[in-house]
């Protein structure tokens, strides 16, 4: 998608932090100018999708896609990393991109729990952290109703597809929709419909081990 000059002029910062810093902690498999450009405009491929309002990201790891649509969108981001040394350099990026936002060390699964975060986002973002039911299960507790998952794949089979069809109402969502993208890639966006019941997410690791209607 074409941005002007300004947030181009940011999203090189951007890169240019992440390169650095990748240097020292693991960040991303992306070691070249080119391959990181490559994961920004990937990222911004989710920028149709976003609701306006707070945006929450899933581990977050390098920032993609969320840092990308925090500059691009002009959305609030909470990023969510289980890694120390990545949310460090997650929370250096906010502040030297000027960008809105905070970063919360922890466990998705405990976070949604909490109050402050719980029904609370307006898009949820996610890459492939997990199978598409197990990130399902992540993403729409932290969603406002009216709010949207939206979710990096690449390729997904019939029973994958299947399972997030039947978990999503569980969840509070409605049916998923599949944007096919270049290659393999795609996203799956969901609509936030009703609450989630406060048994999800599931205890940390359970969503991973027992994907909801996946085996």
């Amino acid at each position: 998608m074409s941005v002007s000059q300004d947030r181009h002029d940011r999203l090189a910062v951007y890169a240019e932090l992440l390169l650095s810093a990748n240097r020292r902690v693991n960040l991303t498999a992306a070691r070249t100018s080119a391959a990181v450009w490559e994961h920004i405009e990937d990222s911004l491929t989710v920028a149709p999708y976003v609701v306006e309002g707070e945006l929450v990201d899933i581990g977050s790891g390098g920032g993609f896609p969320a840092i990308p649509l925090a500059i691009v969108c002009g959305v609030r981001v909470t990023l969510i990393e289980a890694i120390a040394k990545k949310a460090t350099f997650l929370r250096s990026a906010l502040t030297e991109l000027g960008l809105e936002g905070e970063v919360l060390i922890g466990r998705v699964e405990s976070i949604a729990h909490e109050s402050a975060y719980r029904e609370r986002f307006a898009t949820a973002t996610a890459r492939a952290v997990a199978s598409a039911p197990a990130v399902l299960e992540f993403t729409l507790p932290l969603l406002r109703a009216g709010g949207r998952a939206v979710l990096q794949r690449g390729r997904m089979d019939e029973a994958e597809l299947r399972a997030v069809e039947a978990a999503s109402p569980m969840l509070g969502g409605g049916p998923p929709v599949e944007q096919a993208l270049e290659g393999e890639r795609r996203l799956l966006v969901i609509e936030k419909r009703a609450p989630t019941p406060i048994r999800f997410p599931r205890r940390v690791g359970v969503p991973q081990r027992k994907p909801l209607c996946f085996t």
